[in-house]
């Protein structure tokens, strides 16, 4: 069915009264988009941020009266609603369209990343069937990507082991494991993300012994060959003393999630354990790979 979109241009200020008085003449759904190219790269934790130039865009069902409508949210919202315009939505399987945005992505050597519905590009490539579902990882963002990319230059893998800190989609766990790795310990503290991991590791045919997932409370205290964990600078930094000591002398560091201006600051709190090799950037973002030193 069509539906039709009332777009309303304002501030952080009044988005959230405007969201409200949307809501209040018959949204189905509103939407709270960037109007102005201003990325929020790293909010605090518990924090949802908004943009200085905000475009709130409440959903009506197609055969409301816009004028009636319109009126609603203007005594909602106790006076005048700021620059707005209604819109038809054509209708769409939206679905559909949601899964045209994926494509294959190589990351290097023979590895890819597809789509669960899309015909891998080479059947004989190391080929990751993934389906994000609700968690993050997809392979798209620099970070993940950046990840990924380090994992096919350092394999083929011969039976390491390695901790997925902050596991998301799994897709880094999964990646290791069709590498050669032998054996992921995947955590996050989203429950949703423990579940899309078990989905994508049985997309690929991984027994979910080689990548049991745990809330960080539950995970077991063990020493991997492989540190990976694709987070956000400060909780890497706050976390050092654990990753460290679920990494092995002479293992390996992989932390991504980090903006450029942020890199010197998550090394600093890994120094005293590791040596940094030379930073990998993409845009913003920077990936950081590190040795740990023998005791």
């Amino acid at each position: 069915m069509p539906w039709l979109q009332l777009h309303v241009n304002t501030d952080r200020t009044h988005a959230e009264s405007i969201e409200d008085a949307l809501l209040a003449a018959g949204a189905v759904s509103v939407t709270l988009e960037d109007r102005a190219d201003q990325p929020i790269l790293e909010p605090a934790l518990g924090e949802t941020p908004l943009w200085d130039n905000t475009l709130v865009t409440g959903l009506f069902d197609a055969d409301i009266d816009t004028a009636a409508t319109s009126q609603v949210a203007v005594v909602a919202l106790g006076g005048e609603l700021p620059p707005h315009r209604w819109e038809l939505l054509e209708d769409k399987d939206w679905e559909r369209e949601w899964m045209k945005s994926y494509q294959p992505i190589h990351c290097g050597h023979d590895l890819w990343i597809c789509p669960s519905w899309i015909d891998t590009p080479d059947p004989d490539a190391t080929n990751l069937m993934l389906d994000p579902g609700l968690a993050f990882g997809t392979g798209t963002h620099p970070t993940t990507f950046m990840c990924l990319q380090w994992l096919a230059e350092q394999g083929p893998y011969h039976g390491e082991t390695f901790v997925d800190y902050g596991c998301g989609s799994g897709i880094l766990g999964i990646a290791a494991l069709l590498l050669g790795g032998a054996h992921v310990t995947g955590t996050d503290i989203d429950p949703q993300a423990l579940l899309a991991t078990h989905d994508n590791a049985d997309r690929n045919q991984i027994a979910r012994d080689r990548f049991p997932v745990y809330l960080p409370a539950q995970c077991p205290e063990l020493q991997a060959d492989v540190m990976l964990a694709n987070i956000l600078a400060g909780p890497l930094a706050d976390l050092a003393p654990n990753l460290n000591a679920l990494t092995r002398p002479g293992g390996k560091l992989c932390l991504s999630g980090i903006l450029a201006t942020q890199a010197e600051t998550v090394m600093d709190a890994y120094r005293r354990w590791f040596d940094f090799d030379p930073i990998r950037q993409q845009e913003e973002w920077v990936c950081l790979t590190a040795v740990k030193r023998q005791a």
